[in-house]
Protein backbone atom coordinates (compact mmCIF):
# COMPACT_ATOMS: atom_id res chain seq x y z
CA UNK A 1 0.00 0.00 0.00
CA UNK A 2 3.09 2.24 -0.14
CA UNK A 3 2.72 3.42 3.47
CA UNK A 4 3.91 5.84 4.62
CA UNK A 5 3.57 7.57 1.23
CA UNK A 6 6.38 9.94 0.32
CA UNK A 7 5.98 13.29 -1.41
CA UNK A 8 9.52 12.75 -2.73
CA UNK A 9 8.49 9.55 -4.54
CA UNK A 10 6.00 10.92 -7.10
CA UNK A 11 3.92 8.60 -9.27
CA UNK A 12 2.18 11.17 -11.47
CA UNK A 13 2.83 14.39 -13.40
CA UNK A 14 1.16 16.64 -10.82
CA UNK A 15 3.17 15.14 -7.99
CA UNK A 16 6.31 15.36 -10.16
CA UNK A 17 6.03 19.15 -10.31
CA UNK A 18 5.44 19.37 -6.57
CA UNK A 19 8.43 17.10 -5.88
CA UNK A 20 10.70 19.26 -8.06
CA UNK A 21 9.47 22.39 -6.26
CA UNK A 22 10.18 20.66 -2.95
CA UNK A 23 13.72 19.75 -3.96
CA UNK A 24 14.37 23.32 -5.17
CA UNK A 25 13.16 24.75 -1.87
CA UNK A 26 15.22 22.24 0.12
CA UNK A 27 18.35 22.99 -1.92
CA UNK A 28 18.03 26.77 -1.54
CA UNK A 29 17.24 26.60 2.18
CA UNK A 30 20.19 24.25 2.58
CA UNK A 31 22.51 26.77 0.90
CA UNK A 32 21.12 29.56 3.10
CA UNK A 33 21.68 27.43 6.21
CA UNK A 34 25.29 26.72 5.22
CA UNK A 35 25.87 30.42 4.47
CA UNK A 36 24.43 31.56 7.80
CA UNK A 37 26.45 28.95 9.70
CA UNK A 38 29.57 30.08 7.84
CA UNK A 39 28.90 33.72 8.71
CA UNK A 40 28.35 32.73 12.34
CA UNK A 41 31.64 30.85 12.41
CA UNK A 42 33.46 33.89 11.00
CA UNK A 43 31.82 36.18 13.56
CA UNK A 44 32.96 33.91 16.40
CA UNK A 45 36.29 32.51 15.26
CA UNK A 46 37.38 34.74 12.35
CA UNK A 47 40.31 37.10 12.24
CA UNK A 48 39.73 40.80 12.92
CA UNK A 49 40.02 41.47 9.20
CA UNK A 50 37.31 38.90 8.33
CA UNK A 51 35.07 40.17 11.13
CA UNK A 52 35.49 43.69 9.78
CA UNK A 53 34.56 42.56 6.28
CA UNK A 54 31.52 40.66 7.61
CA UNK A 55 30.23 43.72 9.46
CA UNK A 56 30.94 46.10 6.60
CA UNK A 57 28.19 48.15 4.99
CA UNK A 58 28.61 46.55 1.55
CA UNK A 59 28.38 43.01 2.96
CA UNK A 60 25.25 43.84 4.94
CA UNK A 61 23.53 45.48 1.96
CA UNK A 62 24.39 42.64 -0.41
CA UNK A 63 24.03 39.59 1.87
CA UNK A 64 21.36 41.01 4.16
CA UNK A 65 19.17 42.80 1.61
CA UNK A 66 19.90 42.21 -2.08
CA UNK A 67 20.42 38.44 -1.93
CA UNK A 68 17.24 37.72 0.15
CA UNK A 69 15.13 39.92 -2.16
CA UNK A 70 16.53 38.18 -5.24
CA UNK A 71 16.09 34.68 -3.80
CA UNK A 72 12.57 35.26 -2.45
CA UNK A 73 11.43 36.96 -5.66
CA UNK A 74 12.80 34.09 -7.73
CA UNK A 75 11.07 31.50 -5.54
CA UNK A 76 7.81 33.46 -5.72
CA UNK A 77 7.90 33.57 -9.53
CA UNK A 78 8.79 29.88 -9.78
CA UNK A 79 6.04 28.89 -7.31
CA UNK A 80 3.47 30.93 -9.24
CA UNK A 81 4.51 29.23 -12.49
CA UNK A 82 4.06 25.78 -10.88
CA UNK A 83 0.71 26.80 -9.36
CA UNK A 84 -0.52 28.15 -12.71
CA UNK A 85 0.52 24.93 -14.45
CA UNK A 86 -1.42 22.85 -11.90
CA UNK A 87 -4.50 25.05 -12.35
CA UNK A 88 -4.28 24.74 -16.15
CA UNK A 89 -4.28 20.94 -15.91
CA UNK A 90 -7.88 21.06 -14.61
CA UNK A 91 -9.05 22.38 -17.99
CA UNK A 92 -8.00 19.11 -19.64
CA UNK A 93 -9.51 16.89 -16.96
CA UNK A 94 -10.75 13.49 -18.10
CA UNK A 95 -13.50 13.53 -15.46
CA UNK A 96 -14.59 15.21 -12.25
CA UNK A 97 -15.02 13.44 -8.92
CA UNK A 98 -16.64 15.08 -5.91
CA UNK A 99 -15.10 14.06 -2.58
CA UNK A 100 -16.89 15.14 0.58
CA UNK A 101 -15.24 14.95 3.98
CA UNK A 102 -17.33 13.40 6.73
CA UNK A 103 -16.55 12.49 10.34
CA UNK A 104 -14.38 10.35 9.77
CA UNK A 105 -14.64 9.00 6.25
CA UNK A 106 -14.82 10.17 2.63
CA UNK A 107 -17.93 10.29 0.43
CA UNK A 108 -16.99 9.83 -3.25
CA UNK A 109 -19.25 10.79 -6.18
CA UNK A 110 -18.31 10.40 -9.86
CA UNK A 111 -19.89 13.17 -11.93
CA UNK A 112 -20.93 13.32 -15.56
CA UNK A 113 -20.32 16.29 -17.87
CA UNK A 114 -23.40 18.02 -16.44
CA UNK A 115 -22.22 17.65 -12.86
CA UNK A 116 -24.70 14.90 -12.02
CA UNK A 117 -23.74 11.88 -9.93
CA UNK A 118 -23.36 8.66 -11.91
CA UNK A 119 -21.63 6.44 -9.34
CA UNK A 120 -21.26 6.80 -5.57
CA UNK A 121 -18.65 5.16 -3.38
CA UNK A 122 -16.72 5.75 -0.18
CA UNK A 123 -13.10 5.94 1.01
CA UNK A 124 -11.71 4.86 -2.34
CA UNK A 125 -11.10 6.65 -5.63
CA UNK A 126 -10.66 4.77 -8.92
CA UNK A 127 -9.02 6.62 -11.81
CA UNK A 128 -7.55 5.87 -15.25
CA UNK A 129 -3.80 6.01 -15.73
CA UNK A 130 -2.28 8.99 -17.60
CA UNK A 131 -5.40 11.15 -17.27
CA UNK A 132 -5.96 14.32 -15.28
CA UNK A 133 -8.81 13.94 -12.81
CA UNK A 134 -10.41 17.04 -11.36
CA UNK A 135 -11.23 16.57 -7.69
CA UNK A 136 -13.99 18.77 -6.27
CA UNK A 137 -13.60 18.93 -2.49
CA UNK A 138 -16.30 19.75 0.05
CA UNK A 139 -16.93 19.15 3.75
CA UNK A 140 -20.19 18.36 5.50
CA UNK A 141 -18.97 19.10 9.02
CA UNK A 142 -15.48 20.38 9.98
CA UNK A 143 -12.26 21.20 8.14
CA UNK A 144 -10.57 18.14 6.66
CA UNK A 145 -7.58 17.96 4.30
CA UNK A 146 -7.24 15.63 1.32
CA UNK A 147 -3.70 14.41 0.61
CA UNK A 148 -2.41 11.61 -1.61
CA UNK A 149 1.31 12.53 -1.51
CA UNK A 150 2.48 10.41 -4.46
CA UNK A 151 -0.20 11.81 -6.79
CA UNK A 152 -1.03 15.39 -5.81
CA UNK A 153 -0.63 18.18 -3.30
CA UNK A 154 -2.61 18.70 -0.11
CA UNK A 155 -5.73 20.87 -0.04
CA UNK A 156 -8.29 21.60 2.67
CA UNK A 157 -12.00 20.75 2.63
CA UNK A 158 -13.79 23.70 4.21
CA UNK A 159 -17.51 23.77 5.11
CA UNK A 160 -19.39 26.09 2.78
CA UNK A 161 -16.62 26.21 0.16
CA UNK A 162 -15.63 24.17 -2.88
CA UNK A 163 -11.90 23.66 -3.45
CA UNK A 164 -10.40 21.78 -6.37
CA UNK A 165 -7.17 20.05 -7.30
CA UNK A 166 -5.84 17.89 -10.11
CA UNK A 167 -4.78 14.32 -9.49
CA UNK A 168 -3.08 11.99 -11.97
CA UNK A 169 -1.16 8.70 -11.94
CA UNK A 170 1.56 7.74 -14.42
CA UNK A 171 1.22 4.01 -13.81
CA UNK A 172 -1.31 1.54 -12.49
CA UNK A 173 -1.18 0.87 -8.79
CA UNK A 174 -2.67 1.51 -5.37
CA UNK A 175 -1.80 4.77 -3.63
CA UNK A 176 -2.47 5.70 -0.02
CA UNK A 177 -3.79 8.99 1.25
CA UNK A 178 -4.68 10.59 4.54
CA UNK A 179 -6.67 13.41 6.08
CA UNK A 180 -3.91 15.91 6.88
CA UNK A 181 -5.87 18.43 8.99
CA UNK A 182 -6.83 17.53 12.55
CA UNK A 183 -10.61 17.06 12.51
CA UNK A 184 -11.20 15.65 15.98
CA UNK A 185 -11.89 12.12 17.16
CA UNK A 186 -10.23 9.38 15.07
CA UNK A 187 -8.63 11.87 12.66
CA UNK A 188 -5.45 9.78 12.44
CA UNK A 189 -7.55 6.83 11.23
CA UNK A 190 -9.20 8.75 8.37
CA UNK A 191 -7.30 7.25 5.46
CA UNK A 192 -7.98 6.99 1.75
CA UNK A 193 -7.05 4.75 -1.19
CA UNK A 194 -6.60 5.67 -4.85
CA UNK A 195 -6.63 2.82 -7.36
CA UNK A 196 -5.19 3.64 -10.80
CA UNK A 197 -6.32 1.34 -13.64
CA UNK A 198 -5.24 1.10 -17.24
CA UNK A 199 -7.76 2.72 -19.57
CA UNK A 200 -9.70 -0.47 -20.40
CA UNK A 201 -9.67 -1.58 -16.79
CA UNK A 202 -11.14 1.72 -15.67
CA UNK A 203 -13.91 1.57 -18.29
CA UNK A 204 -14.82 -1.93 -17.11
CA UNK A 205 -14.78 -0.81 -13.50
CA UNK A 206 -17.02 2.20 -14.20
CA UNK A 207 -19.51 0.22 -16.30
CA UNK A 208 -19.82 -2.37 -13.55
CA UNK A 209 -20.34 0.27 -10.86
CA UNK A 210 -23.24 1.79 -12.78
CA UNK A 211 -25.17 -1.48 -12.41
CA UNK A 212 -26.69 -2.93 -9.25
CA UNK A 213 -24.89 -5.91 -7.73
CA UNK A 214 -26.80 -9.19 -7.99
CA UNK A 215 -28.79 -10.43 -5.02
CA UNK A 216 -26.98 -13.11 -2.98
CA UNK A 217 -27.34 -16.75 -3.91
CA UNK A 218 -25.53 -18.42 -1.01
CA UNK A 219 -27.85 -19.18 1.92
CA UNK A 220 -25.55 -17.54 4.47
CA UNK A 221 -25.32 -14.34 2.42
CA UNK A 222 -29.11 -14.27 1.94
CA UNK A 223 -29.49 -14.51 5.70
CA UNK A 224 -27.01 -11.64 5.96
CA UNK A 225 -29.13 -9.46 3.67
CA UNK A 226 -32.20 -10.14 5.84
CA UNK A 227 -30.29 -9.14 8.95
CA UNK A 228 -28.80 -6.08 7.25
CA UNK A 229 -32.28 -4.79 6.47
CA UNK A 230 -33.85 -5.75 9.80
CA UNK A 231 -31.33 -4.57 12.43
CA UNK A 232 -31.10 -0.99 11.19
CA UNK A 233 -28.06 -0.98 8.88
CA UNK A 234 -30.21 0.35 6.05
CA UNK A 235 -31.03 3.49 8.05
CA UNK A 236 -27.46 4.73 7.57
CA UNK A 237 -26.15 2.83 4.53
CA UNK A 238 -27.21 2.48 0.92
CA UNK A 239 -27.01 -0.68 -1.17
CA UNK A 240 -28.42 0.03 -4.60
CA UNK A 241 -30.92 -2.58 -5.78
CA UNK A 242 -32.21 -3.16 -2.23
CA UNK A 243 -34.48 -1.16 0.13
CA UNK A 244 -31.36 0.11 1.93
CA UNK A 245 -31.14 3.81 1.08
CA UNK A 246 -29.48 5.48 4.09
CA UNK A 247 -27.21 8.46 3.46
CA UNK A 248 -25.66 9.06 6.89
CA UNK A 249 -22.91 6.49 6.41
CA UNK A 250 -20.81 5.18 3.52
CA UNK A 251 -22.45 3.68 0.43
CA UNK A 252 -21.96 -0.11 0.67
CA UNK A 253 -23.17 -1.09 -2.79
CA UNK A 254 -19.75 -2.49 -3.73
CA UNK A 255 -18.07 -2.60 -0.32
CA UNK A 256 -16.74 -6.13 -0.95
CA UNK A 257 -14.58 -4.86 -3.82
CA UNK A 258 -12.83 -2.14 -1.86
CA UNK A 259 -9.16 -2.41 -0.97
CA UNK A 260 -9.66 -1.37 2.65
CA UNK A 261 -12.27 -0.99 5.38
CA UNK A 262 -12.89 1.71 7.98
CA UNK A 263 -11.53 4.52 5.76
CA UNK A 264 -8.26 2.89 4.83
CA UNK A 265 -7.29 1.22 8.13
CA UNK A 266 -8.19 -2.49 7.75
CA UNK A 267 -7.68 -5.16 5.08
CA UNK A 268 -10.98 -6.07 3.46
CA UNK A 269 -12.05 -9.66 4.11
CA UNK A 270 -14.87 -11.56 5.79
CA UNK A 271 -13.15 -11.60 9.17
CA UNK A 272 -12.53 -7.86 9.30
CA UNK A 273 -16.04 -7.16 8.03
CA UNK A 274 -17.49 -9.21 10.90
CA UNK A 275 -15.19 -7.53 13.41
CA UNK A 276 -16.10 -4.06 12.17
CA UNK A 277 -19.85 -4.75 12.41
CA UNK A 278 -19.49 -6.27 15.88
CA UNK A 279 -17.41 -3.51 17.46
CA UNK A 280 -16.09 -0.76 15.23
CA UNK A 281 -15.62 1.45 18.30
CA UNK A 282 -12.74 -0.68 19.54
CA UNK A 283 -11.11 -0.59 16.10
CA UNK A 284 -11.72 3.11 15.44
CA UNK A 285 -12.76 4.82 18.69
CA UNK A 286 -15.17 7.71 18.26
CA UNK A 287 -16.49 6.85 14.80
CA UNK A 288 -20.22 7.25 14.29
CA UNK A 289 -21.13 3.59 13.82
CA UNK A 290 -22.57 1.98 16.98
CA UNK A 291 -21.52 -1.37 18.40
CA UNK A 292 -23.61 -4.43 17.54
CA UNK A 293 -22.46 -6.57 20.45
CA UNK A 294 -25.80 -8.37 20.73
CA UNK A 295 -25.34 -10.17 17.40
CA UNK A 296 -24.33 -13.81 17.59
CA UNK A 297 -21.25 -15.17 15.83
CA UNK A 298 -23.49 -16.82 13.21
CA UNK A 299 -25.32 -13.56 12.56
CA UNK A 300 -22.06 -11.64 12.23
CA UNK A 301 -20.73 -14.21 9.78
CA UNK A 302 -23.95 -13.97 7.76
CA UNK A 303 -23.77 -10.17 7.51
CA UNK A 304 -20.08 -10.36 6.64
CA UNK A 305 -20.80 -12.98 3.95
CA UNK A 306 -23.40 -10.69 2.41
CA UNK A 307 -21.16 -7.63 2.46
CA UNK A 308 -18.20 -9.58 1.09
CA UNK A 309 -20.12 -10.64 -2.03
CA UNK A 310 -21.05 -7.02 -2.85
CA UNK A 311 -18.44 -6.72 -5.57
Amino acid sequence: MNWPPSVLDPAGPVADQIAVLTWVLLAITGLILVSVCGALAVAIFGTPKLKGWLSGKATILIAGFAVPVFVLAGLLVYSLIVTHSLAESQRDAFMTVRITGEMWWWRVSYLDRNGQETVTDANELNIPVAENVRIELRSNDVIHSFWVPRLAGKIDLIPGRVNTLTLAASRAGIYSGQCAEFCGGPHALMGFVVVAHDRDGFRNWLDKRKAHPPLPVEALARRGLELFLSIGCSACHQVRGTPAAGQAGPDLTYVGARQKLGAGILPNNRGTLAGWVADSQTIKPGNRMPRYGTLSAEELQAIAAYLEQLR
